[in-house]
């Protein structure tokens, strides 16, 4: 590969959110944290050289959109995934998550049932509570060591009076990538229901070989119609502390309110450096990406055989995009508490507890795998170790 994704880099003491928390929220400063969905890969070298040199300018001003970034957004979508998407559709937001809250306000009302597919990722149900509206749990059913949609219950939510659904596709933390006929499906149901769909797509570029995401918004005019999509380049190039997402809708009107209200959170204006590493990203940055999914697919396979061989007792969904890993430890017969100990004090490792990801997830596990290949092997052998004395002692 050209890219070294074996390398290891020390992110300690550098206000790493993933690194420099472990002992504050894990009792222990050597655990391994291999939690929250950052990488502990550099970004494509294009990308550091775009910030550099905007940072040479030596004025941080306030700044403007260009047409260059749009039209690097524009590109990457028709390039990699077929979409075409128009300058006037798309609007900036700090985040993905400031972009699924404020459309919980502005497309619902208090009170409001608003549909999720548990288990999900964990702030869908923040954006949801915190907003004064009520989660409509749609549980997706595990069939084939793959999650799917049941649709029988979706419609029932819908006839009952639920007017939004928050679509997350790649599916976090079960890795699907929904196939276009479950996506027709799904929005045949909204469009007869008069459903809005706000769609999470964030880890759309890191769908793995053999599998190919498609934008629900790309599926036909009238699903575009009632769809806003929340995008961003950084799960896909490591940039999530830079604070940079967008939202794309062909919708007008669903465009006009989220305009409106970004604007009187004084949330509208362009950050200084993050247009930059998008530009370089999309632009530049596709090699990378190409060799970062391969890395990933051999983390993915590594990790299922390992645990196949050494703990049988967990058993792995194989994700088909993301570099998440989604782990069902309901046979090493531990409660919540029980997995939280057998991570933090005897294995010194933190993977996500499923719990956080709805009801569904208790007994669960989220790894994240976008690491090099060291130190997944290290986890895997502590936890399976850990896991081996720890449910034999328990």
């Amino acid at each position: 590969m050209k890219y070294d994704f074996d390398r290891v880099i020390d992110r300690r003491n550098t206000r790493s959110y993933k690194w420099d928390q472990s002992e504050k929220l894990f009792g222990d400063k050597d655990i391994l944290p291999l939690w929250v969905a950052d990488m502990d890969f550099e970004s494509p070298p294009a990308v550091k050289e775009a910030l550099l040199r905007r940072a040479e300018e030596g004025i941080y001003g306030y700044s403007v959109s260009s047409d260059s970034y749009k039209e690097a957004i524009i590109a990457w979508f028709n390039r990699r995934h077929q979409w075409e998407i128009q300058p006037e559709w798309i609007t900036d937001s700090p985040g993905i998550v400031t972009s699924l809250s404020l459309s919980v306000e502005l497309f619902s009302k208090p009170g409001d049932q608003v549909i999720i597919q548990s288990p999900v990722y964990y702030p869908f149900y923040d954006v949801i509570n915190m907003n004064d509206r009520n989660v409509a749990k749609n549980p997706l059913i595990e069939r084939n060591g793959r999650f799917e949609m049941d649709f029988e219950q979706l419609e029932g939510l819908m006839q009952g009076g639920a007017k939004l659904l928050l679509l997350c596709s790649p599916h976090n933390p079960g890795g699907r990538v929904w196939e276009r006929e479950e996506l027709l499906q799904l929005g045949a149901l909204c469009l007869r229901y008069e459903v809005t769909v706000i769609s999470d797509e964030i880890h759309c570029d890191l769908a793995l070989a053999g599998h190919k995401h498609i934008p629900f918004a790309s599926l036909s005019a009238e699903i575009a119609n009632i769809t806003l999509t929340t995008l961003a380049a950084t799960k896909t190039f490591n940039l999530p502390g830079l604070q940079t997402s967008y939202i794309v809708t062909s919708n007008p009107d669903l465009k006009r309110k989220f305009d409106q209200r970004l604007k009187a959170l004084s949330l509208h204006m362009s950050g200084f450096l993050a247009p930059e590493a998008v530009q370089a990203a999309y632009n530049e940055g596709e090699e990378w990406l190409d060799e970062l999914q391969q890395y990933i697919a051999g983390n993915v396979d590594y990790a299922i055989s390992y645990l196949s061989e050494h703990l049988p007792q967990v058993h792995v969904m194989r994700p088909q995009a993301t570099y998440l890993l989604w782990l069902d430890c309901r046979e090493l017969k531990l409660d919540i508490a029980g997995l939280k100990k057998l991570m933090y004090s005897e294995a010194k490792v933190a993977f996500n507890e499923g719990s956080v990801f709805g009801t569904e997830g208790v007994g669960h596990l989220r790894i994240n795998m976008a690491c090099p290949r060291s130190i997944l092997v290290e986890a895997l052998e502590r936890f399976s170790r850990a896991a081996k004395a720890y449910v034999v002692k328990s």
